[in-house]
């Protein structure tokens, strides 16, 4: 990842940089008065480093290296510290129920054994009292396996990219505290440092077909882990290798030469299985609302539904174009297989994912929105098990 990594041992002096924690031997400070104090206006250097301290807390609290309790990171006291007293409250309903998250990602799968962040700053300004500054987390959570079984095919960490709106309050004394955070999750299946909340999606790419389709097939619910993966049919039609290569390229850095979408699973999706040799059917402006064409155009309005809109993906993938067969388990995926989640059972596909590795029969995820790269279905499962799933054998 680009950048530095942030690591816990140097979240305190990270937060100390904006007077935002007590530094070591503080009482030989030569005081501040206050008006002077409220004189000075952050920079963005230091405000990034405030931002890594911060992230880096939240990513370490839902890793379970060191064992339950309240609050997993040892920079956690700084950071509730460093914010404002409605942040702070916040901060330590979201901390407790982090930690609660890993341990369930740990009884899931093992966890998370701990964890690196990158703060990429995008804007920041100042206006009087208030310092706003937009970034990007980039974070790498680890698993554990073993560096023979990384050698063997274990995926040594699940990594994660989310743009943020941070939002800072110059208090009386001149410390700038954090105020807010907003995450830009957009939907979809949330990053492991974030809260699992209900999951709202605004599809923009896709819409009602012209045609009633009628019932889905293939539903399944999240059954207890087989560990029996059906293999590929022997003189496969597609490239699978080249979609996973695909995938592990582009799952943060986009592809120019696609639009991108606000929820953008979907239209990933279609780049993916493109790039493994789906071949476009259809083009044309009338074709665009019917289900049975798939094909990306200048602009939306020559782009078909399916290229972006998960629902309708479905429907051209598995009814019309026969290019996908629903598996009878989510478990029995094996590489670059597609699933997909209703997580609302309200007969509606919310979100798209592939599969970028394969461990022990385990799938490991990638999607954009928000953007990860090989989530543990195990996790993914014990985040959304009351969702609705289509597993397409590609």
């Amino acid at each position: 990842m680009p950048g530095t990594r942030t690591s816990a041992a140097t979240v305190a002096a990270a937060l100390a940089v904006l007077g935002l924690g007590a530094p070591a031997f503080a009482e030989d400070a030569a005081p501040q008065s206050a008006s002077s104090a409220s004189e000075s206006t952050p920079d963005s250097a230091a405000l990034k480093q405030t931002a890594e301290a911060y992230l880096q807390t939240r990513a370490e609290t839902v890793t379970t290296a060191s064992g339950p309790r309240p609050f997993q990171a040892t920079g956690a006291p700084s950071v509730l510290s460093a914010a404002t007293a409605p942040m702070a409250a916040r901060l330590r309903s979201e901390f407790a129920a982090l930690a609660q998250k890993g341990q369930k990602y740990k009884e899931a799968d093992g966890g998370y054994t701990k964890a690196e962040v990158d703060v990429t700053v995008t804007d920041a300004t100042t206006d009087g009292d208030t310092s706003t500054v937009n970034i990007v987390e980039d974070g790498r959570l680890y698993l554990p396996f073993t560096q023979e079984e990384v050698a063997a095919g274990a995926p040594e960490y699940e990594e994660y990219s989310l743009p943020h709106t941070l939002k800072f309050n110059r208090a009386a004394d001149g410390k700038w505290l954090l105020a807010s955070d907003k995450a830009h999750t957009s939907g979809g299946v949330v990053p492991s440092t974030q809260v699992t909340e209900p999951v709202v999606v605004e599809e923009d790419g896709g819409g009602t077909p012209e045609e009633d389709e009628g019932e889905k097939e293939g539903r399944s619910t999240p059954m207890s882990p087989m560990v029996s993966v059906t293999p590929k049919a022997a003189g496969a039609r597609y490239n699978y290798n080249k979609m996973v290569a695909y995938a592990d390229k582009h799952w943060r850095n986009y592809n120019d030469a696609f639009r991108k979408y606000s929820t953008d699973c979907t239209n990933f999706i279609s780049q993916v299985v493109y790039a493994g040799g789906w071949d476009p059917k259809g083009g044309a402006l009338i074709d665009r609302k019917k289900n049975k064409y798939w094909f990306y155009g200048p602009t939306t309005l020559w782009t078909s539904y399916t290229w972006a809109g998960a629902e309708n993906w479905y429907w051209f993938a598995k009814k019309h174009s026969k290019r996908t067969k629903i598996l009878g388990s989510i478990w029995h995926m094996g590489i670059a297989d597609v699933l997909q989640a209703d997580f609302n059972r309200d007969n509606t596909i919310d979100h798209t994912m592939v599969v970028t590795k394969l461990y022990r029969g385990i799938p490991y995820l990638t999607y954009h929105t928000s953007n990860t790269h090989n989530k543990s279905l195990k996790k993914i499962v014990a985040d959304y098990s009351g969702s609705w799933w289509y597993a397409h054998r590609t």
